[in-house]
């Protein structure tokens, strides 16, 4: 599919990449660069790739440039590579926030680049390259972003690229793509970091009983809120704006739960309870959650 691919980050998301590539062989080379030398020397001793140590230097060549770090190092990144990039190649990324890194791409006035970003919706909890694995990306939603949305030979060869690695493609604006994600995934992250710093700041005296009786639902947001807190502190400030928004909506929402149980208002406690299960029949429908109790678990 591509002579060369540069993956610039090999933590879970870059280092999944990695593993499909390879096993697929959808490039002849693969180059890659991490900061981290703890993380190159696992990629290398692991797999056949192209290992640098110097940025501008990995990206040289490359068909495909894919950026899969933290979305505070973008900056530095696009500025020591963009000497470097080769005429007509893709450049990408894997981040959760769009327009702010869109708006960066753009003042950097990259000629003969086709700037196309991407979401890859998959992830687990985990982070480092040793957590990747090549099925993460299987029957899960890339969104591409482009200042352009017609149809090109660029936006189509990222298109099969994604969907070789297994992924089903969406097309959609940075703005849309930022709104969206806000309500689909940043909101429930800091819903989930909020509900688990309010149980540990519980007095300490039931711990153990917290722990050892914990129910599903926090269980689930213990798996949330045990993400990567870099990659979450740089979502939540490039996606600022639309947080904040959905923030206050539901802020909203929980206070009219709250003066509910205070009035003892148990139709509008039925009400508000019984209009949520429609949304989790719809996910079940459309492929994004199994119907099996608990989520499937064994």
């Amino acid at each position: 599919m591509f002579d060369k691919i540069t993956i610039i980050g090999c933590g879970l998301i870059g280092s999944s990449i990695l593993r499909v590539v390879d096993k697929k062989k959808l490039s002849k080379q693969i180059n890659i660069f991490d900061k981290s030398k703890e993380a190159s020397a696992f990629i290398k001793n692991n797999f056949p790739v192209k290992i640098f140590n110097d940025l501008a230097e990995s990206v040289q060549g490359s068909d495909l440039v894919i950026i899969s770090s933290p979305l505070s190092s973008y900056k530095e990144i696009l500025l020591t590579i963009k000497s470097s990039l080769k005429k007509d190649v893709i450049l990408t990324d894997t981040g959760s926030a769009k327009k702010e890194i869109n708006k960066i791409v753009s003042n950097l006035n990259l000629d003969n680049v086709h700037w196309i970003s991407s979401h890859p919706i998959a992830g687990t909890e985990f982070s480092g390259p040793e957590s990747g694995f090549a099925e993460l990306f299987n029957n899960r939603w890339c969104i591409l972003s482009a200042e352009n949305e017609k149809e090109n030979h660029q936006l189509s060869l990222l298109k099969k690229f994604w969907e070789a690695l297994g992924s089903k493609v969406k097309f959609m604006s940075f703005d849309d793509h930022d709104y969206v994600l806000s309500l689909t995934s940043h909101l429930p992250h800091a819903i989930a970091y909020s509900i688990i710093r309010t149980v540990i700041n519980n007095d300490d005296k039931f711990k153990e009983d917290i722990i050892q009786y914990s129910a599903s639902g926090l269980r689930d947001f213990t798996r949330i809120a045990a993400s990567d807190p870099t990659m979450w502190r740089d979502i939540f400030i490039d996606n600022s704006d639309n947080i904040l928004k959905v923030l206050d909506r539901f802020s909203e929402n929980l206070e009219e739960i709250k003066k509910a149980i205070k009035s003892k208002n148990s139709d509008k406690l039925n009400s508000i309870f019984s209009s949520t299960r429609k949304l989790r029949k719809e996910i079940i429908k459309a492929g994004q959650e199994t119907d099996k109790p608990n989520f499937g678990r064994k």
